[in-house]
Parts: structure tokens; sequence; C-alpha cells
């Protein structure tokens, strides 16, 4: 039977390769950008001002200020920097905290943004911002959110520490996966979910592993892209909104929230898509797709339950209450008993459990 579907690419452009931060001047030409700002996190302030010096007198000032998670009053803060120096665009070099305050200021201000990334996010191919008020994050999508240019610099990667490098892969992966099961999911954003996720799989060990090597780098931040362009491509399902609502009402780290979850996730979904689990289990080599995801998680060293990080145990029932209070569309319908269950196996560190033996 022939398939029905649509497929739309994303207006930007990418810059990938080694080296290619060299580019940055002349990336800010083309945008007749003359006063940008550069954002980072307080960590990798020097990192920015670095970029600022690259950029001589097309850069405005730095602004250190980015946190996890795009706080409104943060986002506030960065905006009083962005008029006090008359900037007229944005350099965000960093991860997923820093890409989310640029793409927090290019929504109110509509300014151009060149987008620099140095971990695995993926959130830089997306035209949806995550921003957190009181304890509650909402997600919103917007062309003016989208960044008009992502230089992937292979070697800005170097210093990423490993343990780092496996959850941001992970969590890039589970864009991939949710992508595979999409509601408006095609046979491209499919066919690069997958390759995202092979990709990872094979350069993640050897990153966890500390090796400096240079293939391994190159294949997990094409992975980085493949599955930040999925994202950005389709609608996402459970996985990300029991991230979302874990992150933002308990101020849990973005990227290890998301490898944790990812494969309690799977479990849960796996009966209503077998066709996308056994992509998952074929792209990791794996025989079933969420053991496979638990088994990878595992093995590179990362932290597999929620109260790890934070999540206190009377939490699971204020998170379970949240993941069903606001209707989303995902393959299997949510149940609330289920989903109580999925998120006590993972604030515990267990396997996941395929949805028939929950019952």
């Amino acid at each position: 039977m022939m398939e029905s579907f649509v497929y739309q690419a994303a207006p930007m452009r990418v810059v990938f390769g080694s080296g290619r931060l060299a580019d940055l001047a002349a990336e800010l030409d083309r945008l007749g950008v003359k006063r940008a700002l550069v954002l980072t996190t307080d960590q990798q302030k020097s990192h920015g001002e670095q970029i600022a010096a690259l950029i001589g007198d097309r850069a405005a000032g730095v602004y250190a200020g980015a946190v996890m998670h795009t706080p409104v009053d943060v986002t506030e803060l960065a905006m009083q920097q962005v008029k006090a120096l008359q900037a007229d665009g944005i350099v965000a070099v960093g991860g997923g905290s820093t890409i989310g305050l640029g793409k927090a200021i290019a929504l109110r201000t509509d300014l151009p943004q060149i987008v620099v990334p140095t971990s695995y996010a993926g959130s830089e191919m997306t035209p949806i911002l995550g921003e957190t008020r009181e304890g509650l994050k909402t997600t919103q999508s917007s062309p003016k959110i989208l960044p008009e240019t992502v230089i992937y610099d292979v070697d800005l990667t170097r210093t990423l520490p490993p343990a780092f490098a496996v959850t941001s892969g992970v969590n890039a992966i589970a864009h991939a996966v949710e992508a595979l099961y999409a509601r408006d999911a095609n046979p491209v954003v499919s066919l690069m979910a997958e390759e995202g996720i092979r990709l990872f799989a094979g350069a993640l060990p050897k990153l966890a592993a500390g090796e400096d090597n240079a293939a391994a780098r190159d294949d997990a931040l094409r992975a980085a892209w493949l599955c930040g362009a999925c994202l950005g491509a389709v609608g996402m399902g459970l996985h990300h909104k029991l991230c979302h609502t874990l992150g933002g009402a308990f101020n849990l780290p973005h990227a290890e929230t998301h490898t944790v979850i990812l494969p309690h996730a799977m479990a849960y979904n796996t009966p209503a898509v077998p066709v996308a689990a056994a992509r998952v289990a074929r792209a990791l080599g794996a025989g079933q797709a969420a053991q496979g995801l638990f088994d990878l998680t595992q093995g590179l060293g990362a932290k597999v339950a929620l109260r790890d990080l934070g999540m206190p145990k009377d939490g699971i029932e204020r998170a379970t209450d949240l993941a069903v209070s606001n209707a989303y569309w995902n393959p299997r319908p949510l149940e609330r008993d289920a989903i109580r269950d999925l998120i006590a196996r993972a604030w515990a560190g267990d396997p996941p459990v395929m949805a028939e033996a929950l019952r």
C-alpha cells in the first residue's frame, strides 16, 4: 500500500566540520548582524569571551546567565542586556540551556540567531521553546524561535566531559526514538532517526571511555544534527512530556532526566508501535528496544534512577498527576496507573517492563 505523508524542511543554514567556528564572522555578516550578544552559561563564560574576541567589534558583549529549563526571570534579565547593549543579533554558544535562552530572546525580539552547539542537545534544530515559570514548564512553537544558522564545529566537542557526552547523546537519541512513532512521522524523518540512533550507539561507548577519537566525535555530532532535525520536523509524545514535567516540577537536570526516562517510555509505547520499536532495536543492535536502551545507558555508566538525580519519592504521585493532567497525543493512550508504575520504576532505577507485564 502506498504511504501518504507530509514532509516540510526547516529553513535553516547548517555549517558543519572541523574548524568551522572560523566562519562565524562571515555568517554574522551574511545575516547583517553588527552587534551580536554572545550567550553562555556561567560555566562557559570564558568560552563566550573567546568567541567575542574572535568576532571583534561585531560583539556587543557577553551574557553568561543561561541556566537549565529557561526560567522566564533569567530571560527577562537577558532582555535588559539586549536593550542596554543595543544588540541586533544573538550568538548562543553551548548546550540546551544557552540555546533555550537564545530562543527565548528571539521569540520576544525576532533577532537573528546563530547557534554554536558544544553538546548534542539538538534543540538548535527546532522552532520549539520550553520555558519555566514557577515550577511549571510549558512549550511553544514559532518561526521566530528557529535559529537562522547553526555552526557545528566538531573541534568544540573535544573537551566535552565523557559523562556529559553520554547523557547529552541519549537525550538526542530520545528525539529520534519518538520521531519514529510520531503522529506525523514520514519516511524521510524516519531514515534520519534510525541513522542518528545507529551513529550514537557506535560513538557513545568510545566517548564514554574517554577516547580522543575524532571519528567518534564526528559521528556523534552528525547524529546530534540528525536527531535534532527529527525533533524539529515532527511531534513528540510521552517521553518528552514526562521529561518536561519532571524537569520543571523538581528542577532535575535535563539531559540526565531524558537518559533515565527513555527506556521506560519506550517500554510503555512498544505494544502500540511494534514497527518503530523494531527499528530502534535494529539501530541499537539489540534484541528489544526498551531493554536495549536501558542496557546502553547503564553500560555507558549513566545514572538510571530519578532518585539519584534528586527527585523525592513522594514526588511520584505529583509527577503522575501532572503527566496525565493535560491531553496530548501519544501512540498509546495514557493510563494513570501504568504511568505511575513507569515513573516509580524510573525513580528506583529498575529495568523497563513491557506494558502487558505491568497488568
